[in-house]
């Protein structure tokens, strides 16, 4: 999996592991950081799952400042063309075995959001909500792919905004919460078992009800 060093890619890294997965994680700037999540380097036999989860931070540190065409750039090279390379990659060498391709999205791609950031953000994760569409349709029925549309969660973003937008957002959540990185990880366990052995082409909004 891709973006594995941190927030919900380390929780999904984990929990992958924890249900007995031998774990392939790459990250970009925190060697340390994955080097945690990673407590062995055993040869992989193959590849039966692959997550992609790497994506451009342009909301904290120095990226936040940054113009809309340079975020969008980033965006663009990490979130949406990252995704498509990985999943063609992981696809084929999945076609003989079988397998499951895991993309994600984001929950408000379906309502819009008003915003700069918010905006940029929406039509990079719907590129890669119908890349994953019409890749589960070309792969099929070797391969699954699905995608998981995050909502709220609670990772360095939410860590650092402002305390009351931090509360109206749980006051506005159904659930009547943020999310925690290990609801999505719980629901890529699920996207990646035999439990979902039916399931493809779908989209799982993980948001606490913002967004249905």
């Amino acid at each position: 999996m891709t973006g594995a060093s941190s927030g919900i890619g380390r929780a999904i890294a984990e929990t992958y592991a924890a249900a007995g997965a031998e774990v392939l994680i790459t990250h970009r700037a925190s060697p340390e950081r994955a080097q945690a999540v990673a407590e062995a380097r055993g040869r992989l036999g193959g590849l039966d799952i692959w997550v992609n989860n790497a994506g451009a931070d342009v909301l904290t540190g120095e990226a936040a400042e940054w113009q809309w065409e340079r975020k969008l750039d980033a965006l663009l090279a990490v979130d949406l063309k990252g995704t498509i390379a990985c999943s063609y990659a992981a696809g084929e060498a999945m076609r003989e075995r079988g397998g499951a391709i895991v993309n994600m999205s984001w929950d408000h791609v379906t309502t819009g959001m008003a915003g700069e950031n918010p905006q940029l953000f929406v039509a990079v994760k719907a590129g890669v909500l119908a890349f994953s569409k019409s890749l589960a349709r070309a792969l099929a029925p070797a391969v699954r792919v699905n995608v998981l549309c995050p909502g709220w969660i609670e990772t360095s973003f939410g860590e650092q905004v402002d305390r009351e937008f931090h509360r109206s957002v749980a006051r506005d959540t159904p659930l009547g919460r943020w999310g925690r990185p290990r609801d999505v990880a719980d629901a890529a366990l699920y996207l990646a078992s035999p439990a979902a052995a039916f399931v493809t082409g779908q989209a799982i909004n993980v948001n606490g009800g913002v967004v249905m």
